[in-house]
C-alpha cells in the first residue's frame, strides 16, 4: 500500500512538472513569434501619500497629480530603447485614463476568477490593431506594514514606537498581450531592486531623504521615482525574456 502511495505522488509530481515545462515552452515560442509590438505605459499620472503604523486617525490615503513630470513618455522611452534590439517597437495611440482606472479587486478571489480587464481594452482602445503583441506597462500593488496597500508611485510613512521610516515606490507590473487572441502570454510585477530596508515593498523603492524637502524637492523626487524605473525596468523585460542575452 505504501509503494502504492508513492508510485501515485511520484506520478503527481511528473505531471505538474511536465506541465510547467509544457507551458513555459509554450510561452518561449510564443515569444519567439513576435516581431512587432507596441508599448502602453499608464502608472504616472498620481503620487499618493500612505501612513501605516502608529499614525492615529490621520491614516487616510492622499494623492496629487504629477501629470507634468512625463512618467509615462520615460517608461515609454526607455522600453522602446530596451526592447528595439529584438523588436520592431511601432507607437500606438490609447486613452491612458482609461488604462489607469483599472483597478485589482480588493477581495483577491474575484481577480483570479475574472478575466483579465487589460485584455479588452487593447482590443478595443488601442491603434494601430494587428501587431504581434502589446507591452502593457501599469500600477502595481504591495503591502505596507500593518496590511496598508500601496501601489504605483508613491510616499510610504510607516511609524512605531520607537522610530518612523519613509519609502518612495514605484511599484509597476508588465504584461505581453498577444495581438491576435488577445490572450496574455505573460504578467510580471517589478520585483525590489533590494531587500535591505527595516520596511520593505514587494516592488522598486527606496528611503525618503531629507533632500526631498524644501525648494525644489518635486525635480528631485521625481528624479528618485524616474532613478527607480530606469533601474529595474531591464531587470523586469529581462526576467519576461523580452531583452536579448537575459
Amino acid at each position: 500500500m505504501r509503494g502504492k502511495l508513492i508510485l501515485i505522488l511520484a506520478c503527481a509530481i511528473a505531471c505538474v512538472a511536465l506541465g510547467a515545462a509544457a507551458a513555459f515552452e509554450t510561452r518561449a515560442s510564443r515569444l519567439q513569434a513576435i516581431k512587432t509590438v507596441g508599448i502602453i505605459s499608464a502608472i504616472g499620472e498620481e503620487i499618493s501619500l500612505t501612513r501605516a503604523g502608529l499614525t492615529g486617525l490621520d491614516n487616510a490615503a492622499q494623492s496629487a497629480s504629477i501629470s507634468a513630470w512625463g512618467l509615462d513618455e520615460l517608461i515609454v522611452q526607455q522600453a522602446t530603447k530596451l526592447l528595439s534590439g529584438r523588436f520592431r517597437v511601432q507607437p500606438v495611440s490609447y486613452r491612458r485614463a482609461a488604462f489607469a482606472a483599472i483597478r485589482d479587486s480588493a477581495v483577491a478571489p474575484v481577480n483570479l476568477l475574472r478575466s483579465d480587464p487589460f485584455k479588452e481594452l487593447v482590443r478595443s482602445d488601442v491603434t494601430p490593431q494587428g501587431l504581434d503583441a502589446y507591452i502593457v506597462i501599469t500600477r502595481a500593488r504591495s503591502k505596507l506594514g500593518n496590511g496598508r496597500n500601496v501601489e504605483g508611485v508613491g510616499l510610504a510613512e510607516y511609524r512605531t514606537l520607537l522610530a518612523d521610516y519613509g519609502l518612495i515606490h514605484a511599484l509597476y507590473e508588465v504584461r505581453i498581450i498577444e495581438g491576435k487572441s488577445f490572450d496574455v502570454i505573460e504578467k510580471r510585477a517589478a520585483a525590489p531592486l533590494d531587500n535591505t530596508g527595516t520596511v520593505r515593498i514587494a516592488g522598486p523603492s527606496g528611503p525618503i531623504e531629507a533632500t526631498f524637502e524644501g525648494s525644489g524637492s518635486s525635480e528631485r523626487l521625481r528624479a528618485a521615482i524616474a532613478d527607480l524605473i530606469t533601474r529595474s525596468l531591464p531587470f523586469t523585460l529581462g526576467d519576461m525574456h523580452l531583452i536579448e542575452g537575459q
